[in-house]
């Protein structure tokens, strides 16, 4: 799978798609526990999760669990977590989508030291939405959350809670993710070909059940999804082709819905759904199956079932969905000060962050990481263009930014269009092979350095990861 380059470095071929062994839908899905104070994690070796009715050998934040706790918080309130490292290595949380102070974000190089802990503790200033923490320490970030550390964070605010939407049992929060288990073990050992491609999993897993089924009633139900995944992307869609309506994306609620029937969804992305059930037959199956879509190299090419859902229940609803669901500033490129462009197509011949020698090392403008060079200076308060370049690029490259939430203004090439759940306020942009994607940001008024990467953890891993600094 190598040739041989002029300048004697070996370039690595692409990898193949991995396809994924659909399970028969018997283990009943699982949600893990909800802190709404004295928040605190441990992370350690368990056994969590469940496939083929056997707990799995991973990494977890909480005993017997392969997810961590879901933390709720009200918008204006402080966060306080106690982190405790049981394992044997340093690791970290990243407060994806949050804005944090500097100190308190994850930056790869902040870490506990094995044996050690860390309180995180900063004021929650974001909108009602679905956030999530994972580790983000150097190198280390791919395995962690493949691994099991990862885990939601809903934010609640006066807003949201006005629209009364399906709450308690009509809500439900889904962590997708794929998994590679032998001998009933979470197996993370990426080949050079699947540092270029992502590491992707044979068994997908919900909440930490591979191949689950929920039974629920005749009712519209709140449907809030996490692509948890390093680097699969997934084309979401209902087995029987229904409709379904979309609310909300990484930031919360968008302003208005959007009625939709599949939702392409990249790894750290999340989307915020009203699915309908009122109309099915009692004892009737649907299944949440991601469809084939253009994802270039090893994306894409397989049809699968992610999950079941069971209708088994007859009961009234009277939940109306509002026309308008939050109000927001939609920014426009007139309001920006700066522009800045960033090549994210990895031309070939760079040497790989961690020193792989494939020929093909991730990077953002023929950059890779480096945690003591600052990439970009920002000033506080500013609102900014930026264009993510994936014109020359063969891969998905799912782009996230630290410390900000912002808007996607255009997409150029390849779809060519702002996708329906892709409006309102994001922390990362899908691109897709051969898209051009310009976001703007308004940068806020902390101050300090900040990580923007590609959210493939093995490309972030791989150096595909610049500085920025606010001040």
């Amino acid at each position: 799978s190598c040739k041989k380059m002029e300048d004697g470095m070996e370039e690595m071929m692409p990898g193949e798609p991995v396809p994924v062994t659909e399970g028969n839908f018997s283990d009943a899905l699982n949600f893990p526990v909800i802190q709404s104070d004295n928040y605190s994690l441990i992370a350690q070796t368990t056994n969590g999760g469940v496939f083929n009715s056997n707990p799995v050998a991973a990494y977890g934040y909480q005993n017997d669990a392969l997810l961590g706790p879901t933390l709720k918080v009200s918008s204006g309130q402080p966060l306080s977590v106690n982190v405790q490292n049981n394992l044997v290595e340093p690791t970290n949380i990243h407060w994806h989508g949050l804005t944090t102070p500097e100190n308190m974000d994850g930056y790869p190089t902040d870490l506990i030291q094995a044996g050690s802990s860390f309180n995180y503790n900063f004021p929650v200033n974001s909108r009602a939405g679905m956030y999530w923490y994972h580790p983000h320490s150097d190198k280390k970030t791919g395995e962690h959350t493949f691994k099991g550390l990862a885990g939601l964070i809903i934010v609640n605010d006066a807003e949201e809670s006005a629209l009364n939407l399906p709450s308690g049992q009509q809500e439900l929060l889904l962590v997708i993710q794929d998994k590679r288990i032998s001998g009933n073990t979470i197996n993370y050992a990426p080949a050079e070909t699947e540092v270029i491609t992502g590491y992707m999993g044979t068994y997908v897993f919900v909440n930490g059940v591979y191949a689950p089924f929920y039974s629920l009633s005749t009712r519209q139900y709140r449907v809030r999804i996490l692509n948890g995944s390093n680097a699969r992307v997934y084309h979401l869609a209902l087995s029987d082709t229904a409709s379904f309506t979309v609310i909300g994306s990484d930031g919360g609620l968008m302003a208005t819905p959007e009625t939709v029937n599949s939702i392409l969804v990249g790894p750290g992305e999340r989307v915020d759904l009203i699915v309908d059930f009122r109309n099915y037959a009692l004892n009737s199956e649907v299944f949440l199956i991601s469809k084939t879509f253009d994802g270039g190299i090893a994306q894409g090419t397989q049809e699968f079932k992610i999950m079941k859902f069971v209708v088994s229940q007859q009961e009234a609803d009277t939940f109306i969905l509002p026309a308008a669901l939050s109000s927001y500033n939609v920014l426009s490129e007139s309001q920006s000060t700066h522009s800045r462009s960033f090549d994210i197509s990895n031309p070939h011949g760079t040497m790989g962050h961690s020193g792989h020698e494939s020929g093909m090392g991730h990077n953002i403008g023929g950059k890779t990481f480096d945690a003591n060079r600052i990439d970009e200076y920002v000033t506080a308060g500013a609102i900014e263009v930026w264009t993510f370049d994936n014109s020359l690029g063969e891969e998905p490259h799912p782009m996230h930014l630290h410390g900000v939430q912002f808007q996607l203004l255009d997409r150029a090439g390849g779809r060519g269009v702002i996708e329906p759940w892709e409006k309102g306020w994001k922390d990362t942009a899908l691109l897709m092979p051969k898209e051009k994607v310009q976001v703007i940001i308004p940068f806020g008024s902390s101050t300090g350095k900040f990580v923007f990467h590609c959210h493939n953890l093995e490309h972030e891993d791989d150096g595909m990861m610049l500085n920025y600094l606010i001040q």
